[in-house]
């Protein structure tokens, strides 16, 4: 009778010691997120802390921002592994990327072959601002060339939250969502919240990730949930296990 006074649990209670992350920048000095080994072994200790059993780091490829490529990244995982070794860290990880969708993306995936999360699933994101005019086409060409693209934190598009049909619309064009763990304690404020919590209720998220920058996002899996549909959120938890290594 009085369930509805029940607290909500804490994130990282969720995540019960053996969730697999597909998504966080973690290599140092390549991107926004970890700028120095120091950061990336720091941050690798946290993922132990919070349940992180393996993860796949993806640091940004933007031609125009983030000129990394598949190989500099590889490259990177490698002298990062050693270097964590020599520190006796042995947390099993891998290396893809998260590319952004604009026209140079669009030319790049038809003559060079991506870095995928595993086999032919590859991360990609868009602008905040507004979406790529040619979208639709790139999903599909992207898929002609035989990737299944997976968009990075679909509920923090915010050109998208007034108009929900453009959610079903990439869902039916063969686009797979990436739910931001963080999005569902309020870290992106109330309003992405609530779409994540629609989009839950919807079924339409197929995996997570934590997107983990820096300290601050780890900070934040110490918060309690703020969507009811905990259920939901457990099931697309648990898919992340089809990544595992």
């Amino acid at each position: 009778m009085l369930s509805f006074l029940k607290q909500k649990p804490y994130l990282k209670d969720l995540l019960s010691g053996d969730y697999i992350d597909i998504h966080s920048h973690l290599l140092p000095g390549i991107d926004d997120g970890a700028k120095t080994i120091s950061d990336t072994e720091r941050l690798i200790k946290s993922f132990e802390k919070i349940g992180v059993s393996q993860f796949i780091t993806t640091p940004h490829i933007s031609h125009y921002i983030w000129n990394n490529s598949p190989q500099a990244i590889l490259d990177k995982h490698s002298e990062t592994t050693i270097l964590l070794s020599e520190n006796n860290i042995q947390k099993p990880f891998q290396a893809a990327a998260e590319y952004f969708m604009d026209d140079w993306f669009e030319k790049h995936f038809k003559t060079e072959k991506l870095l995928t999360l595993k086999d032919n699933y590859v991360l990609v994101e868009m602008s905040y601002i507004n979406a790529p005019i040619q979208l639709h086409k790139i999903l599909f060409d992207l898929q002609v060339a035989g990737y299944i693209p997976v968009l990075a934190h679909p509920e923090r598009y915010l050109f998208y939250h007034k108009n929900f049909t453009e959610y079903e619309r990439l869902k039916k064009a063969g686009c797979l969502f990436q739910l931001n763990l963080l999005a569902v304690v309020g870290y992106y404020g109330e309003e992405i919240t609530k779409i994540a919590e629609e989009l839950l209720k919807k079924g339409m998220y197929d995996f997570v990730g934590t997107d983990v920058h820096h300290d601050n996002h780890i900070s934040a899996f110490e918060k309690r949930i703020k969507v009811t549909t905990t259920d939901a959120l457990k099931k697309i938890i648990t898919n992340n296990q089809f990544f595992k290594f």
